[in-house]
């Protein structure tokens, strides 16, 4: 799963993880950005200086490769809110059924869908883990950070040669 379009996907988006926990730390929590990977690279949005999305990148995939793969799973990550959507979603309807008298388990869904909530917490990450992201960046190198819509959007392209 990790080769081709997909397999590169997925080492972008871990180094797009590691790249957004590094800013994070460099320029605080309270700065406003969001991520998104693509087979030649990951894009950045935000008012982030495009030396600082550089510099971050750049440790980011130093340390993935020294494997520190913990960088490539974030409880901010798009993954876990779409798992968190699928389980509440199944939780809820396995506890509705198909009982005449779905006014009266509106408790129970409503139970169903807090563990549903609480469930994809663990496994939001395991999927980001096991499916969404690879830290297999030893190949990988950064070949250039571009800016564009006056310093909101950054793109770092790589490449897996």
């Amino acid at each position: 799963m990790n080769g081709g379009i997909v397999g590169a996907v997925r080492r972008n988006h871990a180094l797009e993880h590691g790249t957004v926990s590094i800013l994070l730390g460099k320029l605080g929590p309270d700065v406003r950005l969001a991520g998104r990977a693509v087979a030649d690279g990951f894009y950045i949005y935000g008012k982030i200086p495009t030396d600082a999305i550089t510099s971050s990148a750049r440790e980011a995939l130093l340390r993935l490769k020294a494997g520190e793969a913990g960088l490539a799973v974030t409880p901010l990550c798009g993954t876990n809110i779409a798992v968190a959507g699928v389980l509440t979603g199944l939780a809820s309807l396995v506890a509705l059924g198909s009982s005449k008298r779905r006014f009266e388990r509106l408790p129970t869904v409503v139970t169903a869908a807090m563990f549903g909530v609480l469930a994809s917490q663990p496994i939001g990450r395991l999927v980001q883990k096991h499916i969404t992201t690879s830290p297999d960046l030893d190949r990988a190198e950064i070949t250039g950070v571009s800016s564009t819509a006056r310093g909101f959007v950054h793109k770092v392209q790589t490449s897996f040669e």
